[in-house]
């Protein structure tokens, strides 16, 4: 039908053309202005179609820039950079950046989608996403990169609109873009290998957080923890988890609530822990003081009390004094706690014969880590407390702490002069005699401490 219509139209256009062109060529043929009148049309069309193209090029009538274009923005790798043979970002574009967000919707088909929908109308790359079923709804957490000039208000507006809640958004840096599986089997390893790990590695799977150890009996007649199902509690933005050796684990997140997906993770973390039983890494290092003596520094548990506890027994009482900040009877009574891997790890210094002669702690303390140090009062100013305080700030470097303290009395000249010859920015509180020591373990001190730690661990105390 539309066809012959079209035939028809073509076809008139094509008569109306022809007759056009007979009466031009007659025109310029055998009229006096012919010449003229051909002269006069070469302009006109030069000039339509010069008009024609600035026309098109004018900047609101260019055609859009492709991904395939050379002006295409350029590809952004996972640290926010231009990648390999990308261009530079024109002046004053910000970088990409990385996000890590965690919103929840309703439980129904779309919900996701309209989601996805809202964060590429403001040009969000998703990365990687994790769904945690609740009652009520569906938690989705995401990693997302942006563009360096979006502001969280903005990717926060962008997923309400699209039916978010309770949306909560941090920045993320390269470590976030491993995926859930590969982390926590990563932090299960660690776990598996070192008894002391469980703390860090649940603060690792769960982000930022607020982890205490209760024991089952605690030491000084302090109130007994209260007791926990075997497959543990979970209250909103506090989960209570058994630990393996009878007492209570409890983690703390109040600036976002936990879900299920992540309860169940961490309490596999705990059930990996309570099956494998107390372990630490056997390594030792064997060190020669400036003196001359050999010594051997290694990993001390709960194996070493009665070596600790003949120790404690051969210092006088000032040492034990300094060190533990009461009663020198009670000192015996911490060793247990001190010794095992769920509070800490401790390094223990032996004498050839197999003497324990030295002792180091370092102390989860929720979201703080605290260094102890007690050395025989026949083995003091020889080194050995430098060494071991460089190994513990070692330990919690690798760990990621942010601070290590250590609380002494103000005339304990030999702590604070161990501390002192880390090389560390150093804060200091006293009150009434005690004296709190607080080293920061910020990028430029801790890059200035690796450098020269080896040599000053091994320095004697003045």
């Amino acid at each position: 039908m539309h066809h012959w219509r079209r035939d028809v139209v073509e076809l008139a256009a094509l008569f109306t053309a022809v007759a056009v062109a007979d009466g031009v060529a007659n025109l310029v043929g055998h009229g006096p202005g012919g010449p003229a009148l051909l002269v006069i049309s070469a302009l006109v069309l030069a000039a339509t179609a010069g008009f024609h193209v600035w026309w098109a090029r004018r900047p609101g009538h260019a055609p859009p820039v492709t991904d395939t274009d050379t002006g295409a923005r350029p590809a952004v790798d996972a640290t926010g950079q231009a990648g390999p043979g990308a261009q530079a970002p024109a002046t004053g574009e910000a970088p990409a950046t990385l996000w890590r967000l965690r919103t929840t919707v309703r439980d129904e088909p779309g919900s996701l989608a309209a989601l996805c929908t809202a964060l590429a109308a403001h040009r969000v790359d998703i990365l990687s996403l994790q769904t945690h079923p609740l009652a009520d709804g569906t938690v989705d957490e995401f990693l997302l990169r942006g563009p360096g000039e979006l502001t969280a208000g903005e990717i926060t507006r962008a997923l309400a609109l699209a039916g978010g809640t309770d949306t909560w958004i941090e920045r993320a840096d390269t470590h976030d873009l491993v995926d859930a599986p590969t982390r926590v089997l990563g932090l299960a390893t660690r776990t598996a290998l070192d008894a002391a790990e469980l703390p860090l590695a649940l603060r690792q799977l769960l982000g930022r957080c607020t982890i205490r150890s209760l024991p089952a009996h605690p030491v000084g007649g302090a109130r007994r923890p209260e007791t926990v199902p075997v497959e543990g509690a979970l209250e909103d933005t506090v989960m209570r988890l058994r630990a393996p050796e009878g007492g209570v684990i409890t983690v703390e997140r109040p600036y976002l609530p936990f879900t299920p997906t992540e309860f169940a993770r961490a309490r596999a973390l705990v059930e990996l822990d309570a099956r494998l039983g107390p372990r630490i890494p056997h390594g030792q290092d064997v060190l020669t003081l400036p003196a001359g003596n050999a010594i051997t520094v290694r990993r001390a548990d709960t194996g070493d009390l009665e070596a600790a506890r003949a120790m404690h027994e051969r210092c006088s009482a000032r040492t034990l004094g300094l060190r533990y900040h009461g009663p020198v009877g009670d000192a015996d009574r911490y060793l247990n706690h001190l010794l095992s891997p769920r509070f800490g790890r401790t390094l223990a210094v032996s004498t050839a014969s197999g003497r324990i002669v030295g002792l180091g702690h370092l102390l989860w303390d929720g979201d703080e880590t605290e260094v102890a140090l007690l050395v025989e009062d026949d083995w003091q100013r020889r080194g050995i407390g430098g060494e071991l305080l460089s190994r513990l700030v070692g330990m919690a470097v690798e760990a990621g702490c942010e601070s290590v303290y250590a609380v002494t009395q103000a005339s304990n000249t030999g702590m604070v002069a161990a501390m002192r010859a880390l090389g560390l920015p150093l804060d200091y509180q006293i009150e009434e005699g005690t004296l709190v020591i607080t080293a920061r373990l910020d990028a430029v001190g801790v890059a200035g401490w690796l450098s020269g730690a080896g040599e000053t661990g091994r320095t004697e105390a003045p």
